[in-house]
């Protein structure tokens, strides 16, 4: 027995993504591969997949892409053998980047989308 906090999706929980783009890219599908493993290990595990988008944009057009980008990864996941019931996703949009400066290489830290454990962990 160990606490929750021994639960922690630690295999890869973010996945970056292009501009413009909710496609989960191939150089994501080992990081993806290795979330579906996990789960496939802690079948009473449920997650929640985050996605966000860079500042540019509007609010309403980032909080699209965001769930665009969230929707993708649970496909992906669901794609591997998880079960969809397990994976619910959310969109923060551009509302919480986790770089602040408005250039390239921080652009694409927060165009991504993050795995969360939110349940069963220790079960």
């Amino acid at each position: 027995p160990g606490s929750e906090q021994d639960f922690v999706v630690n295999v890869g929980d973010r996945i970056e993504f292009d501009l413009d783009s909710y496609q989960v890219s191939p150089e994501a599908y080992p990081r993806v591969d290795a979330q579906a493993q996990w789960l496939a290990r802690y079948p009473g595990v449920s997650v929640r997949i985050e996605g966000n988008a860079d500042e540019r944009g509007t609010r309403e057009y980032n909080l699209a892409l965001g769930a665009r980008r969230a929707n993708a990864v649970k496909e992906y996941l669901v794609s591997q053998g998880v079960s969809t019931g397990r994976v619910e996703t959310v969109s923060y949009g551009k509302e919480r980047p986790i770089c602040t400066e408005s250039n390239e290489g921080c652009w694409a830290q927060n165009r991504r989308g993050v795995t969360i454990v939110t349940g069963g962990a220790n079960s």
